[in-house]
């Protein structure tokens, strides 16, 4: 008799085609302004307010945004590569249909944020503040985080490949198809929320200590 395992539903992650686009001056967005088939190439945008600003279609080559106050910002279709920013701000905010790629963050504050179909690639990140956010379809290939906290998030279909997290936080967290197996993982707080992710066997095999404490067990030899 064979074990028939659960399906694990990968990210749906369509390709992003940007086509048409016009240079246009980081100098012109401003907070609670529509950007829309813009490329902005070396952008500075550190220390700005642009709380509630919108970029659709748009493509970022190269984002300084240490400090931008980018509250309810939404982006929509749209790239972002060799972003830099010690300090993101971006909480509420919407992202849906966006890759970010060969970009270094630190401190990330995404919490109550929309995540939708987004692809990061290639990039560092300190600590990622997502706690209360919707994530679907989102795919980390090739990214090491220092944290990443998801406390209280809803999360389905989100994967990692060839990644490395040295502390993940699931507190109260629902999860539903998050594939932990492309990890390189350290230590897991809120085991209570792990149901409805997927681990290989080595991480399980890992991850006993932290079970077994959970649980109450003592394990001897």
């Amino acid at each position: 008799m064979t074990t028939r395992r659960p399906k694990v539903a990968a990210p749906m992650i369509d390709d992003l085609r940007l086509l048409g686009l016009s240079d246009a001056d980081p100098g012109d967005i401003a907070a609670n302004q529509d950007n829309e088939a813009d490329r902005f190439t070396g952008a500075d945008l550190a220390g700005r307010d642009l709380s509630g600003a919108g970029f659709s279609e748009c493509e970022f080559l190269g984002l300084e945004a240490h400090e931008t106050q980018l509250r309810g910002a939404r982006f929509v279709e749209t790239r972002i590569e060799r972003a830099n920013a010690p300090v993101f701000k971006a909480a509420r905010s919407t992202w849906r249909d966006v890759r970010i790629e060969s970009s270094r963050f630190g401190a990330v504050e995404m919490y109550e944020a929309d995540v939708q179909s987004v692809r990061v690639i290639g990039s560092k990140l300190s600590f990622v503040n997502l706690r209360s956010a919707t994530l679907r379809d989102l795919l980390f290939d090739k990214c090491v985080i220092e944290e990443l906290d998801l406390s209280q998030a809803r999360a389905e279909r989100v994967a990692f490949a060839s990644c490395k997290v040295h502390a993940i936080i699931l507190d109260n967290a629902h999860l539903r198809h998050v594939d932990l197996r492309g990890l390189e993982l350290g230590s897991v707080s809120g085991m209570e929320s792990m149901r409805g992710t997927v681990v290989s066997f080595t991480q399980a095999v890992d991850l006993t200590s932290s079970f077994a404490q959970h649980l109450g067990i003592t394990i001897v030899d």
